[in-house]
């Protein structure tokens, strides 16, 4: 996690839409979805998300609430 923090934090740019992201995200998804994406990504249940693939994840998130 302080990982994905510290590389989070070298992108300003994406700051706001973390927040937003983190909100729509405070009920946390369910635990079988979570296992399930994380076997599509990454080929194993009980992966942990990438800190470059978090920031690329807010990129693209912010690209779509502006093409919006």
């Amino acid at each position: 996690m302080a990982r994905s923090v510290a590389k989070l934090l070298a992108h300003p740019g994406i700051w706001l839409t973390a927040l937003r992201v983190g909100w729509r995200l405070r009920v946390f998804p369910d635990p079988a979805y979570l296992k399930f994406r994380m076997v599509t990504m990454y080929g194993d249940a009980h992966a942990q998300p990438r800190p470059d693939d978090l920031v690329t994840y807010l990129q693209w998130c912010k690209a779509w609430e502006q093409a919006r």
